[in-house]
């Protein structure tokens, strides 16, 4: 009987070590930045790639403490954003990038919404009812996506991690596609 109660503990025991080794690897971000991984930096910065590859590439995608974020480098300067749109979740790394009234915007592949580099502004084409002849002008939805601060140094760009105490929408689909999620960064 003794045999039988260690034998079943034992078993007990291996199946939760099993457990554990298979949870755990979703969690392991690969550091690898010839395939978008990031690697941490001193300071808190995260490398994300050589100036030079991402100047070439225009945009490269990255993980950023699991979350997925996208570098675009657009008429001279590096923008990073959360890699899914705010709307539904659309990779942004596949969208094109427009100039909507002087501010460059990233313009999502599923859904066509436009979201400001610079800012993270939703932009939207709206007319004022009240006007006597009303004229579509883009307006803003408000800050939507996050952005991420990018820094160059000595040829090699990084990223500062998310200010978590502050929320954005987009934050629900970086949540939801993190380490993997249901769909990977290109799907």
């Amino acid at each position: 009987m003794l045999d039988l109660i260690i034998l079943s503990l034992h078993f007990f025991i291996c199946f939760l070590i099993s457990i554990a080794i298979w949870r755990g690897a979703k969690d392991v971000d690969l550091h690898n930045s010839s395939t978008g991984g990031a690697e941490t930096e001193p300071d808190s910065l995260i490398f994300i790639g050589k100036e030079e590859d991402i100047k070439k590439s225009q945009r490269i995608t990255a993980k950023v403490n699991g979350r997925e974020i996208v570098v675009f480098y657009h008429e001279g300067k590096f923008h990073a954003l959360d890699s899914r749109c705010y709307h539904e979740g659309g990779p942004l790394c596949r969208g094109e990038i427009e100039d909507i009234d002087g501010q460059a915007c990233i313009v999502c592949p599923w859904h066509k919404f436009k979201i400001t580099l610079e800012t993270g502004e939703g932009l939207y084409e709206g007319i004022n009812p009240l006007e006597p002849s009303p004229t579509p002008k883009w307006q803003s939805k408000g800050v939507k996506q996050r952005i991420h601060k990018v820094t160059i140094d000595n040829g090699n760009v990084y990223v500062s991690p998310p200010d978590l105490s502050v929320s954005f929408d987009s934050d629900y689909f970086a949540d939801k596609y993190k380490n993997g999620g249901e769909l990977a960064m290109g799907k």
